[in-house]
């Protein structure tokens, strides 16, 4: 041990060397625990939050819409004893039922124009003839209104009539209050499972929104205005109350992270 004392510090007195080995050995020593503070340290700035639970909280509710869109194909035709209905009599006669139904003018936008001619027909009839053709969409308010509109409509004219979708004018205050109302179940959930284990929990860390489940009711694709009138007649009852549309559901779900203390 002397003769590897002496050799590193050759030169200088024992003590001197003693002293010089022991500030080696020290020196080594903070080293080591600077690295392996510096390690704990960036383990810590890369995890601060080591210690987690994972929750998923979820919330529902259903609306009767009172938003409802009607997509309404008017097409110019041949009327006895007339001639052809232009496309521009039937758009001022279907602007008019619609505006006897109190409507505002934004409720009333055209969704599709076109001018054709069918081939076959025209082969069929020896008509040159082109027939054109107007879709309106319709914001109605509730299904009263649908049936006025129904019963107002030209029969000829209309080739189609069905309702594309429907929602509600506070859907969006629905949304954030279910996020919220989601958000808590997951809170009491990761809590009531820290307890569990003696354990509470602390900061949310993470907030995961997967899509929201807001399915459309299903109606008829499509309906004829004849087919819709004689539905109304057939199923209204006077003395009966109007039936609301089928509600809508949403579902809203969600994963927080939180902290374990």
């Amino acid at each position: 041990m002397h003769d590897s004392i002496f050799t590193v510090c050759k030169g200088f007195p024992f003590f001197i060397c003693i002293k010089i080995n022991a500030m080696k050995t020290m020196f080594l020593f903070l080293a080591g625990s600077l690295l392996t503070l510096t390690g704990f340290a960036q383990t810590y700035a890369n995890n601060p939050y080591p210690r987690t639970i994972t929750a998923n909280g979820s919330a529902e509710m259903e609306i009767v819409p009172d938003e409802i869109y009607v997509q309404v194909v008017l097409k110019e035709y041949d009327k006895k004893g007339n001639g052809k209905i232009t496309i521009d009599k039937i758009r001022q006669d279907f602007l008019t039922a619609v505006r006897s139904l109190g409507l505002p003018e934004d409720a009333v936008s055209v969704s599709n124009y076109d001018a054709y001619s069918n081939p076959w027909l025209r082969k069929k009839n020896k008509k040159e003839e082109l027939y054109a053709t107007i879709t309106y969409q319709v914001k109605l308010r509730n299904t009263t209104q649908v049936d006025q509109l129904v019963d107002k409509l030209d029969d000829n004219a209309t080739q189609n009539f069905y309702i594309s979708r429907v929602t509600h004018s506070k859907m969006e205050e629905f949304r954030k209050n279910l996020k919220i109302e989601a958000i808590k179940s997951a809170k009491e959930k990761a809590q009531y499972l820290a307890d569990a284990v003696n354990e509470k929990i602390g900061v949310a860390i993470t907030i995961n929104e997967p899509n929201e489940y807001y399915p459309q009711p299903m109606y008829n694709a499509m309906a004829s205005n004849r087919m819709m009138k004689a539905e109304a007649q057939s199923d209204a009852a006077p003395e009966q109350p109007q039936a609301d549309f089928k509600k809508i559901k949403i579902r809203y779900e969600v994963t927080v992270v939180f902290e374990l203390k």
